[in-house]
């Protein structure tokens, strides 16, 4: 007798477990599905980004490019001082794998020319982030402090007359359609403006301030036109863009020596926008 009680015993036990199984099979094989669903959940780093080095910022424009934006250089006599124009200034930093710069200052007959060239390799220190997006993130903090004006709409590409001036003057989206090398075309008191109106009021129609679509993975061109003192008139334009995790800025500034005179927003903007798309290219962009 003691012998079947215990055989009776393994029978139930046997039993109980074959039901649990058949319950647990029964729900939708939520046991089974347990682990697949785990594993899914696992978090993936943020893919790195395409740029791990930056390129040597000094050597970034070639002698013919320097020519053109600051013409001073092919008139000095000195070779000595016309090398040390050519070779820039490299800006301080302490990480050259994470930003590096140049600059140049030339002197001419017509003009003081500025011209400097910033490079920034963004890193994200976050898993869920990619370098891309960090990189991204910073060039779109760049274009919201450049506060570029509205892009114009059919009722604001051009309904004023050259010499008069447009509602930029008060500091409204709208650019003056002046030309840029006439005095009468900058309102009195755009220096006193944010970047965006004094460079909306400084450029002709289809040169204001804006988003560009053929550099980089993204870019936009600042143009801003300011006064020091009462005679002289200084032209600044910025172009920015970010080709995968760098980002690039290029600021192109002129002052010219003649009173009255106002630099040529269409040819700084072209040259400038030249060079963005020669670092463009010598990235891989």
């Amino acid at each position: 007798m003691p012998r079947k009680a215990y055989v009776s015993g393994t029978a139930a036990l046997l039993a109980a477990l074959l039901a649990g199984c058949t319950s647990g099979s029964g729900d939708g094989g939520g046991t089974d599905d347990a682990n697949p669903g785990d594993t899914g959940t696992a978090t993936v780093a943020a893919q790195p980004g395409k740029y791990r080095t930056l390129p040597e910022p000094c050597a970034a424009a070639d002698h013919d490019t320097l020519d053109a934006l600051l013409p001073g250089i092919k008139q000095l006599t000195d070779p000595v001082q016309r090398d040390k124009a050519y070779q820039g200034e490299a800006s301080l930093t302490y990480d050259t794998d994470r930003k590096v710069g140049c600059r140049w200052k030339v002197e001419s007959a017509e003009a003081t020319d500025h011209l400097s060239v910033d490079f920034e390799r963004v890193v994200s220190y976050d898993n869920a982030v990619s370098d891309d997006d960090q990189a991204a993130r910073l060039f779109g903090e760049k274009e919201t402090a450049a506060d570029l004006p509205e892009p114009s709409g059919p009722a604001s590409t051009g309904s004023s007359a050259p010499g008069s001036p447009s509602a930029s003057a008060t500091g409204g989206p709208g650019a003056s359609t002046s030309p840029s090398n006439s005095p009468s075309g900058t309102p009195s008191g755009s220096s006193s403006g944010s970047s965006s109106a004094s460079g909306a009021a400084g450029a002709p129609n289809g040169l204001q301030p804006r988003a560009l679509t053929d550099l980089g993975d993204e870019a936009y061109l600042d143009d801003e036109l300011s006064t020091s003192g009462s005679t002289a008139q200084q032209r600044t334009v910025t172009v920015v863009f970010r080709t995968s995790n760098v980002v690039v800025t290029i600021q192109y500034e002129e002052q010219p020596s003649a009173t009255g005179a106002v630099p040529d927003s269409k040819e700084m903007q072209d040259k400038a926008r030249d060079l963005a798309s020669q670092l463009d290219d010598a990235l891989g962009g």
